[in-house]
Order: C-alpha cells, then structure tokens, then sequence
C-alpha cells in the first residue's frame, strides 16, 4: 500500500514536471474564439476559430456549428445562410449598410487638380488625424436600399446626405451603430454631430431615429450630454442603449437606459458599483441581461424592465467566481450562451443557466493545448493603502510553484486609467505566459478602475501622479514581504496609463525596482496636451490646458507629469512605442528614452512604425514578447 502511494505521488509528481511552460510561441498557436450567433432555427451556436500562422503573418480561419445543449462541433461553410441578417429589415422589404463618402478637400490633389502629385494635407481643425488614421475628407454614412431576397435592390440612399459626421463612429464602431425597428419602419443611427475641434473637445454621441416614410431625423438623446451608444430594440419595440452622463468625460458611469412609450427608465443608477460593459434584452421582453465589472470580474446580470410601471428595478447578479464573462452571444431558453475566460484560459463558449448561474462549458477549443500546459494558480489579496481602503490585489504564481524558493516579482500597471483589471486573457499581456517564465506577478485593483465602487473609480482623474502611484506601491510592498519573493529583484512594467505609470514610477520608488517596461507611456504632460487626438480626455483628465495660470487643478495635474522628474531615474528600462499610435504619439517614448540615454540609463527602444496603440500585426507581437522577456532576462 505504501509503495502504491508513493508511485502515485511520484507519478503525479513527474506529470507535473512534464508540462510545458506557455511559451509566446505557444500562446500563438491557441485558437481563438469569436462567437458569431444563434441559428434561425435555434438549435445552434455558429462560432469561428481563428488559427495564427506566425511564418505566414496571418490567421487561418474556420466556422463551426455546435448544437446550444452541447456536443461536437462541426465545420460549415455556410454561416450567412444559417445566421440572421440583421441588416435586413425584419419585414425584408430593405437592407442598411455603411461606406465613406468624400465631403471635404483635404489633399493638395483635392484642392489643386492640375497638381495631381501633390502629397500636401490641409487642415482647419483639430481632429486632422485619429487613433492610427488621418483624415482624409471621407466621412462613414448610413445607406438603405430595397432589398430582394437578402440583397440590395437598386439604388441604395445615403440618409446622412452632406452631413460632416460619421456612423459607424470612429475608430471602433461597426454595425451595432445602426439598427432597424422592429417594425422596419425607422433606423435608429449614433453619431456625434460635432466637426473639427469641436468634435475633439466632445463625448455628446446621441441616437437619431430616420424615419423611412417622411425622410425625417429625430434627436433620440438631445437632453444627454455624454456618449450614448449600443442601441437595441426588444420584439415589443422599446429601445435600449448604454448612457453616460457628462460631456467630455469617456469613463462616465455608464448605465442602461430604456425609454417606454416615451418615458426613460435608468435601470442601473441605483447601483453606484455598476458600470454596464455590455447587455442583451431577454427573449421575453421582461428582462435583460447586462455584463459588468465587480470585484476584479466580469460577471452577468440581470435586471427587469419596469415599463411604465413607478417602481426600482430589480438587479440581480447570475454569476460568480473567478473568471471573466466576456459576452453574451444568445438566449435559449432558460439558458444563455457567453464567452468566458480567466487568466490561465482563452475565450470558449459557456452555457449559463439563469435560474442559478450554473455553467457548462459548450466548446473545447483549446482543451489538448491546455492539457499539456502547466497552469498557474490566482489568488485574491487584499492590501491596505496608505490612506487605509482596502484594494484589492490578483496575485498570479508561476506553474509548480514551490514556496521554498525565491522568485522574482513583477508590478503589473493597467492601462485606461479607468479599464478594469479583471480575469482576461490577453494574447499580449498575458499573465499566464509572464507567470510560466518563472515570475510572480502583482496586479493590484488600484484606484481608477471600476468594480469598486464610483468613488474609487473617479479618484485617478487630475491625478495620475497621487494616491494611484501609492497604490502600486502598497501593492508590491505587501507581497514582498512574503519569504518566497526575491525583494532584490523586482521589476515594473505597463502599458498606455500603465506605462506613464511605469515612467512615474521610476521617478519615485526608491530603489523598489530592478527594471522597467513602459509601452506606449504618457512622459510628458505638455506635449501629450499638444498632440494627443481626443482633447476632451485631455482636458478632462488633467482638468484643464497646461497655459491656464489660473487653473489650480491644471496646474497641479501638469506638476506629476513623469519629464518633471527624470533627475530621480536610475534604473534600467525599455520603452516601446507604435508609430501609428496618435493618441498617445511617438514623442513620448522618444523623449523618454532620450532622457534615460543621456542619463547613461541602460535602456533600449523598441519601435513598431506599423503600429498604433496596440501591437496587431502577428510577427511584431512575438518580437514584441521575445524582446519583452529578453530584457527582463538581462536586466532582472
């Protein structure tokens, strides 16, 4: 018997050894999950999985079909014909579409015909350029056609004829912008109707309702000044859609909103926690059915639509746990099918009971590559900051993780400022894959991220440089004390609000850390102000222009900005940086790295031309995790 038990244990014992660690090339070959619908018969989920082929610099894809009780997947080809075509409308009698119309002369060509080699660009307003693109004088407009069989019918007219705006909205809108009435009688588009600098300065996006028959466009939202986005009609026709308040302010709570014969109804206000990332209306009309951050989670709600009923809305929450859920693909049933995923898992598709939360997962991507990978263990920690709240901490241990022994500790710093830090699984910054190098990492719920409450949320704003800097450092104080941390080797790294982090950091942590890694970092307040593309986060964020001597908050944001206090660096760090990134553009990283080079810094910069804010194409992502790692190796 005791023979048997320790085989067992050394069997056991060697299974674990044998996994593999993530690699950036294994992560690359994970399949990737996009949820694309029910069928119209209802027996079906249709799901794509795309494949990358790194040598290649590209992603293979294929689509599926798997029935919504479960079982095997099978592979199709024929997704348009089994999904509906919700840009038909649901009498079928015309079908919506969106395309760039020229409307203004922006090119030395558009201007001056007769010097058609001309590459000269003219502007007379902000806004000349936006996230990757700069703009052109096309503008993306709403069209609707009579449609035979699915098809566009004949001419199709352009219902925002002349108008300097655009829909879908730039740079991440897509067909959720414009919808049909359920009784194909109306369009409901969003778009902002700002231009040039105006439109820099503003949120106020607003809902606009074309009628078919008379031509005519109706202001939706005229009273609210901030974003309204993601209109959605129930079967019955009452519209839904995500609401922000304040004009100028994008990480506003954000709230669903229905409007019932006339009347609006703020499901969510009651909840000061909530910020509603996503929702989907109940098959029943009664209901529906939101995502949201809590508690360093994506979890699923549920709240009832009143009506015209005087009552509170009920919210409840589905599920819980320690996992994200990402979105909600269909109803079936007393069933909803989600993506879901946590640290150590990629998105698969999920069966979610709403009766008790219960889940069960539909399809199985990943399982053989994840059978053979070592997995690492989450755990939730809570810090006391230096003014005494309580924060949360994730805290993500190496595969086989022996306390024992000594390892060294990342900071992980998240960007936004106000994004939530939550189970997701990036195929970029990737906990699992940093972990599986042999690295604790620490990723604390610092202030500015929902989830915790409106307060906390709000307390980053015109100061980036103050308690959210203590924050961190609360963070990676706490775990260090812990026997199993290397205290002399602990590194900081972080990307957009997390890499200007990153470069604050460095200008206060006393000699905490060994390294750093800053992507895409704000270093420096003034020259973000004057090139930055979207001014109202700008303004918003930092309360104000840098000029006005008047503006104590202004003044006194501009004051944290990292430039301001490079004397204090001397630690070693790689700045990286996109060339298409105009929201927070290459002069920072530039003017980052030329101040730790000439400080005599060990530094190194990592420069992607082809790239914006993100790291997108597929060969620069592994350079970019090859180099990441490379850097740590020989600086931590």
């Amino acid at each position: 018997m005791k023979y048997v038990l320790i085989t067992g244990l050394l069997l056991s014992s060697l299974a674990g050894l044998a996994q593999d660690k993530l690699t950036p090339e294994l992560l690359w070959k994970l399949g990737r999950v996009n949820a694309q619908g029910l069928t119209k018969d209802k027996k079906y989920i249709v799901y794509s999985v795309g494949t990358p082929d790194v040598l290649a610099n590209k992603t293979n894809r294929k689509t599926y079909k798997i029935p919504v009780n479960g079982g095997t997947a099978v592979a199709i080809t024929n997704a348009d014909s089994l999904l509906e075509n919700n840009r038909v409308s649901p009498d079928g009698g015309h079908i919506i579409s969106s395309d760039g119309v020229k409307l203004e002369k922006v090119y030395g060509s558009d201007l001056y015909p007769e010097l058609a080699q001309s590459k000269v660009q003219v502007y007379d307003g902000l806004n000349y350029r936006h996230w990757d693109t700069w703009e052109d004088g096309k503008f993306d407009h709403v069209f609707v056609a009579n449609a035979a069989n699915g098809k566009a019918a004949g001419e199709a007219k352009d219902i925002m004829a002349g108008e300097l705006f655009d829909c879908p909205q730039k740079p991440f809108g897509g067909d959720e912008d414009f919808i049909w009435s359920p009784d194909s009688k109306k369009i409901i588009y969003v778009t902002k109707k700002q231009v040039g600098t105006a439109y820099a300065v503003s949120t106020n996006t607003d809902l606009f309702e074309y009628d078919l028959a008379t031509g005519t466009t109706k202001n939706l939202t005229e009273s609210n000044l901030g974003y309204d986005v993601n209109p959605a009609f129930n079967t019955a026709g009452t519209l839904a859609w995500l609401s922000m308040k304040r004009d100028g302010y994008e990480s506003d709570k954000q709230d669903l909103v229905v409007l019932n014969n006339g009347s609006r109804t703020n499901l969510t206000a009651q909840r000061d926690d909530i910020h509603v990332e996503s929702f989907q209306w109940s098959t029943d009309n009664r209901n529906l059915f939101f995502i949201a951050p809590i508690n360093g989670t994506l979890q699923l709600f549920v709240v009832d639509n009143p009506g015209m009923l005087m009552k509170m809305p009920d919210i409840k929450q589905i599920t819980s746990g320690d996992f994200d859920i990402s979105s909600i693909v269909a109803q079936v049933g007393n069933k909803l099918i989600v993506t879901r995923t946590d640290i150590n898992h990629a998105a698969e598709l999920y069966v979610v009971d709403i009766t008790n939360g219960k889940q069960t997962q539909l399809s199985h991507v990943n399982d053989e590559a994840y059978s053979k990978l070592g997995m690492c263990k989450t755990e939730r920690r809570f810090v006391t900051t230096t003014d005494n709240e309580k924060m949360l901490v994730w805290v993500v241990y190496p595969p086989n993780f022996d306390p024992a022994k000594k390892y060294p500790t990342l900071l992980y710093c998240q960007g936004g400022p106000q994004s939530a830090l939550t189970q997701f699984y990036s195929f970029r910054w990737n906990f699992q894959l940093m972990a599986s190098q042999g690295y604790i990492v620490v990723a604390p719920n610092r202030r500015g991220m929902p989830g915790h409450g409106t307060k906390w949320n709000e307390q980053v704003s015109k100061d980036w440089g103050g308690q959210v800097m203590f924050d961190y450092l609360s963070a990676i104080d706490d775990v260090a004390k812990e026997p199993f941390v290397d205290k002399s080797r602990l590194g900081c790294v972080g990307a957009s609000f997390g890499g200007f982090s990153v470069f604050r950091l460095a200008g206060m942590h006393n000699n905490r850390f060994k390294t750093f890694i800053s992507h895409d970092g704000v270093f420096d307040f003034r020259s973000m102000y004057g090139t930055t593309d979207e001014m109202f986060f700008e303004n918003w964020e930092k309360g104000g222009p840098y000029w006005d001597s008047t503006n104590a908050v202004a003044l006194r944001s501009f004051s944290q900005s990292p430039s301001n206090f490079v004397n204090k660096w001397n630690t070693p760090i790689m700045i990286i940086q996109g060339g298409k990134d105009y929201r927070v553009s290459i002069e920072q990283g530039q003017q980052a790295f030329q101040a730790a080079q000439l400080k005599g810094i060990k530094s190194r910069f990592l420069y992607f031309p082809d790239e914006n804010h993100w790291v997108l194409n597929m060969q620069n992502a592994i350079v970019w995790q090859r180099e990441f790692y490379k850097w740590l190796k020989e600086t931590l």
